[in-house]
């Protein structure tokens, strides 16, 4: 699938994915603890801000492109035509189909469907967050407006996710890497301010200790914000935004495995279920586009064959139609 760059992007999507999965563990006790989840985005992206903008400042000062109005063109016009073709009628189109229906029945299941609940993993919980029942019997403690109003959310968050990773694609095109996530984290944090004024005006509430709190700000910030999305640049660089939206899905199955560890969370039935759906889409993406770019290659490599032969086919009737006029 690619050679050694091919595993590389592998390794990558699934280190991002991890990451992920361990910012929302520990966001998830950070919150639990009272923190306000509007003020714990704003530090999330300050803190990356200020690691990423001397390093950004120090390496790419004298290299960086301005961003100018054709390059904001180019993102509009690639977002508005799309960057993935399906062609149905080849067989790799039809498994990429059928893997982006699997995900959307396992986020289905995932949204309607919860069933009997197994047991965790482990029963020592690392961290005591909320009620013991709220820890152990999932979707069951919220009621059913919050619930449908959190898939509601998850559902957007993956929308504008995915959004956000196909208008990479054109952009970095352009642009550094590492200026171009310097610039969108710097924004972000400009934003989350604004938002977190806005939504807390008790600025008591804003103070953070030496405790989970501050660990899952660094973490967030600096490993999943700034390192992360740096590798996601990169991933996109190397395979193209389709590639690390797919691996989305993975997140979702690291997070109820870690989660289960470490909180002592018990899995439902649903999950499981969603889980498999989400993996068995993913493979189906995945194979598909390798068998995509296989036969991108192969018709790359013959692609001047066709023509060749009718040229040489026509050069060798010269002779003949001389011959007989002679």
């Amino acid at each position: 699938m690619g050679g050694a760059g091919g595993a590389k992007a592998y390794g990558a999507v699934v280190l991002i994915r991890v990451m992920y999965s361990g910012m929302h563990i520990m966001s998830k006790i950070a919150l639990d603890q009272g923190m306000n989840p509007f003020v714990f985005v704003f530090y999330r992206h300050t803190t990356a801000a200020l690691v990423l903008i001397p390093i950004a400042f120090a390496l790419e000062r004298q290299k960086t492109k301005p961003v100018t109005l054709r390059i904001a063109g180019k993102m509009f016009v690639h977002a508005l035509y799309g960057m993935e073709s399906m062609k149905l009628k080849k067989l790799h189109g039809n498994l990429k189909v059928a893997g982006i229906l699997c995900c959307v029945a396992g986020v289905t299941v995932l949204a309607f469907y919860e069933g009997p609940m197994s047991r965790s993993f482990n029963h020592h919980r690392l961290f005591q967050h909320g009620s013991s029942s709220s820890s152990s019997s999932g979707a069951g403690t919220y009621s059913k407006n919050q619930w449908v109003f959190g898939i509601f959310l998850m559902t957007l968050s993956n929308i504008l996710a995915g959004l956000w990773t196909v208008l990479q694609g054109p952009l970095i095109e352009d642009t550094s890497k590492l200026m171009n996530t310097t610039l969108q984290i710097s924004c972000a944090s400009v934003q989350a301010f604004v938002v977190a004024v806005a939504a807390e005006r008790d600025f008591s509430k804003w103070k953070i200790g030496w405790n989970i709190s501050l660990a899952a700000i660094i973490y967030s910030g600096v490993i999943v914000t700034a390192l992360s999305y740096y590798m996601q640049m990169w991933t996109i660089a190397k395979r193209g935004p389709v590639f690390l939206a797919m691996s989305m899905p993975l997140t979702l199955i690291f997070t109820i495995i870690i989660s289960s560890f470490v909180l002592g969370e018990a899995v439902s039935l649903g999950s499981i279920i969603a889980g498999i759906l989400l993996i068995g889409g993913l493979y189906n993406v995945l194979w598909g586009k390798s068998m995509e770019r296989k036969d991108d290659d192969t018709n790359k490599m013959g692609g001047g064959k066709p023509g060749q032969e009718v040229q040489d086919k026509e050069q060798a009737r010269v002779p003949d139609d001389a011959a007989a006029k002679v």
